[in-house]
């Protein structure tokens, strides 16, 4: 049974994906803004991780130039966080996460250059197939089309930063690379908001709820996962984790029916591209499997 096959690398991983499908379900219920939202989230993981850290004697050691590379990717994930939750916002959960689910195509693209190998058939067939899937709930869905291009976007940074991390853990450990990431897109969105003038009396006012969805979406939702998913991909590889990231979409679409189901409940043709994705995401974990075993 090729079933068999499938190790614990994988297990944990669509644990991971199950824990970030309460991610939109936290960015609809918490009220603040997309900016607001990404500065606290990062904030308090970090503050997490520092006193994690610490109590491990981790070291966080690092030369400059691995530095500005972290710094760098950090501004990227800052980024796809914002336009992540952006698409929440001027859209709904379930449309986001079918945008998103395009990050299968840009992987595929996007892998083989920097590992500097030749591009797989069926990773280009499975990321087209996600794409007909989106533009099938696209072509009755168009008055979310900002929660389109702001869900995409998130998916194309999703997709870039993946890959980098995924070169970067072979001679960096996962969390050397989550405490600089966060901590280069805190300071990088603290900039670019000191800039837009949005730091203000306003920003630093959290609801008591905000507040506590914010701190376990934070430790739980963030912390765990990101360092996690980053030691993953020593074993598994970016396309592989990006096209799984997808079942994110079929956990929150869910989560989001049961508790919004007036707002989230979407047409026929919805489901049926969200169907297609899944299936996708299954027929890739097979084939790894039998590529996998075919190679022992």
């Amino acid at each position: 049974m090729v079933f068999k096959n499938i190790s614990k690398d994988y297990l944990l991983l669509h644990l991971i994906v199950f824990i970030w499908g309460w991610s939109p379900i936290f960015g609809k219920a918490i009220s603040m803004q997309a900016f607001q939202l990404v500065w606290f989230r990062i904030l308090i993981t970090l503050i997490a991780l520092i006193i994690y850290f610490s109590s491990q004697k981790t070291n966080l050691r690092v030369s400059k130039k691995k530095f500005l590379i972290l710094f760098s990717i950090g501004g990227v994930i800052a980024l796809h966080w914002c336009c992540f939750y952006n698409a929440i916002k001027v859209s709904n959960v379930s449309v986001t996460l079918v945008a998103f689910s395009t990050g299968a195509l840009f992987t595929s693209i996007i892998e083989p250059i920097f590992y500097k190998r030749k591009i797989a058939w069926y990773e280009i067939l499975f990321g087209m197939l996600i794409i007909c899937a989106i533009a099938m709930i696209f072509s009755v869905e168009i008055q979310y089309y900002m929660g389109f291009i702001f869900g995409m976007l998130a998916a194309l940074t999703s997709s870039l930063f993946t890959v980098w991390n995924g070169l970067l853990v072979r001679d960096t450990s996962p969390e050397v690379i989550t405490f600089y990431e966060l901590s280069g897109g805190l300071i990088c969105l603290t900039g670019y908001l000191f800039y837009t003038g949005a730091f203000n009396k306003e920003f630093f006012i959290v609801s008591s709820s905000d507040f506590f969805f914010l701190s376990v979406f934070s430790v739980v939702g963030t912390a765990f996962p990101f360092v996690a998913s980053t030691n993953l991909l020593k074993k598994l590889s970016p396309f592989t984790v990006t096209l799984t990231v997808n079942l994110e979409t079929v956990y929150g679409i869910i989560f989001a029916i049961l508790i919004w189901p007036e707002t989230e409940h979407m047409t026929g043709y919805f489901y049926a591209g969200a169907s297609i994705i899944l299936g996708v995401i299954l027929l890739n974990v097979l084939v790894k499997a039998r590529i996998k075993k075919a190679a022992a």
